[in-house]
């Protein structure tokens, strides 16, 4: 009875470790999540206190399709604070029921049939998935720690070819918190300027969680502003804000581009939430003191994970950028025992981890990397530092 695409369909898989952890929660045992990449500090007052009133006030009725007046002013006000760059709010921003949809959407009304997007590994679990859904093809672009697990410039000439539509990428990266820096992105710029058949969706979602001093992350329109009438901007209220549940992102872009993803979006959610926007909203406008808090605690997260971990010597860290995740080299933990199991893949470590030691973590295999594990540092310090000690106990049982 199922279509073939829905056939194709595969659940998100932090989703699912999640819910066994909860599983797993539920039945008595400290879990400690290491998975899921949500904040655990609340959503700023301002944006609360926003939504609070737009329901208390009566603002809970059907919007625009793209998003109220009122948020897109506010969109276009901060990517011209952040990154200088000018929008229409009236036809070059499109609101939506989350900036996960935002990307659907964009490669929804951007693919036909058996058209390529490039994305470069590892990925957000959800590219290929939405690509396929699309009708497209995903052409997987393997990015080891060579190239710092990022595009280089000769990579993305290398595998463009006639059928290429959409360069899709993540900057600072999901997994990996590493950011494209203004030399690199001027070189792919370079590269894109040769092939005008492509289209960038450039995904921001952590571009103002950044532990390098940065303000935000640098960006392609930043160093190469030719390539605007092209490229469609992704971003939201999730990560920054700490908006997850809210279900509040965006897209900008040219004007036919967002036409139709507002189109489309009419048709498949209607408005996002009108409570969701007046919160999102004023996060947009004030606040900044708070993403500036919310930095500094990362920032002290991050060097406690980084100097507990230095003493599992199975484990190779590398230092991100931005976003709040740790991207981990485990291939000298595979190979050995935990009891009766046999530990070959990131798969498997994840697995024991979870279910004996009761740590959840994200397997590399699912962002195209075996050998790998995505761990989120949006967690309590003593928290961590419990997590890592039975992350160091596991080892220590393997034989």
């Amino acid at each position: 009875m199922l279509s073939a695409r829905a056939q194709k369909l595969k659940s998100s898989p932090t989703l699912a470790l999640m819910a066994k952890a909860k599983e797993l929660s539920a039945k008595g045992h400290d879990v400690i999540s290491l998975t899921l990449g949500e904040p655990d500090w609340p959503t700023y007052p301002v944006a609360s206190a926003a939504g609070i009133h737009a329901i208390q006030s009566g603002n809970t009725k059907y919007t625009a399709a793209q998003g109220t007046i009122e948020i897109r002013k506010a969109i276009a006000n901060r990517i011209k604070t952040d990154l200088g760059l000018d929008y229409n709010p009236a036809t070059d921003i499109v609101v939506t029921s989350g900036a996960k949809f935002s990307i659907f959407a964009a490669l929804q009304v951007l693919c036909n049939e058996g058209d390529e997007v490039i994305i470069p590994t590892p990925y957000w679990v959800s590219y290929p998935m939405m690509a396929e859904l699309a009708g497209a093809q995903p052409k997987l672009i393997f990015c080891d720690e060579s190239v710092h697990f990022k595009m280089s410039a000769e990579m993305l000439e290398k595998n463009i070819t006639a059928k290429s539509k959409v360069f899709l990428f993540c900057s600072p990266s999901n997994p990996t918190g590493l950011m494209y820096t203004e030399d690199e992105l001027k070189k792919i710029a370079d590269v894109l300027r040769r092939h005008p058949q492509i289209c960038v969706v450039e995904d921001d979602m952590y571009n103002r969680l950044m532990f390098n001093d940065r303000h935000v992350a640098p960006h392609l329109l930043q160093v190469a502003p030719d390539l605007k009438n092209r490229t469609i901007v992704i971003n939201g209220g999730s990560k920054a804000y700490s908006m997850t549940g809210w279900r509040i992102g965006w897209s900008l872009g040219p004007s036919n581009i967002m036409k139709a993803i507002g189109d489309y979006a009419s048709q498949a959610t209607g408005a996002p939430s009108s409570i969701a926007q007046a919160a999102a909203e004023q996060a947009l406008i004030h606040a900044e003191p708070d993403i500036k808090k919310t930095n500094d605690m990362l920032k002290e997260r991050l060097e406690s994970a980084l100097k507990n971990f230095a003493t599992i010597p199975e484990f190779k860290m590398f230092r991100p950028d931005g976003a709040f995740y740790l991207w981990v080299d485990i291939k000298k933990a595979l190979g050995k025992k935990s009891g009766t199991t046999q530990i070959k893949t990131s798969a498997d470590f994840c697995k024991v981890l979870l279910e004996n030691y009761f740590v959840s973590t994200v397997p590399g295999e699912e962002f195209g990397h075996e050998g790998y594990l995505r761990l989120s540092f949006a967690i309590e310090i003593d928290r961590m530092n419990q997590a890592i000690a039975r992350i160091k106990q596991m080892i220590l049982d393997m034989n």
